[in-house]
């Protein structure tokens, strides 16, 4: 049983050492991600890029994925009714394209439906900073 278990741990650095070997490029960073700021149904979101799937091409990169961030929106009710905070968490789904540093960004969130609309989803447009 002790041959095994050391015969399957060299063999598991062996092929770790083979894959890393062949990348061509190693990169180190303290911090990866976009910060973006936009509109969206009459209100502003701020932002960051979360998981996804990137394409890179040179120094433009494309995410199509999560985007956790914050949304502020006043909500319109009449006087006395209850009504929510004006900033509140948010999770949207859409495209992120950076060239450079500058990011351009099309998310889309859901609205949940109220008492008097359906919940429906709005596409926002962002810019912002890739780091």
């Amino acid at each position: 049983m002790n041959n095994l278990y050391v015969t399957l741990c060299a063999f598991f650095v062996c092929c770790t050492t083979t894959l890393f070997s062949q990348e061509k490029q190693i990169r180190a960073s303290l911090f990866e991600g976009t910060v973006v700021a936009g509109y969206v149904d009459r209100g502003a979101y701020l932002n960051c890029t979360g998981p996804g799937v990137k394409y890179i091409h040179a120094k433009k990169v494309f995410l199509l994925g999560l985007l956790p961030g914050i949304r502020m929106k006043e909500d319109n009710v009449a006087d006395g009714k209850p009504k929510n905070t004006w900033i509140t968490p948010s999770l949207g789904f859409g495209l992120t394209a950076s060239i450079g540093h500058l990011a351009l960004q099309l998310p889309t969130y859901y609205t949940a439906k109220t008492a008097t609309a359906d919940g429906s989803w709005k596409l926002g447009f962002g810019l912002g900073y890739r780091f």
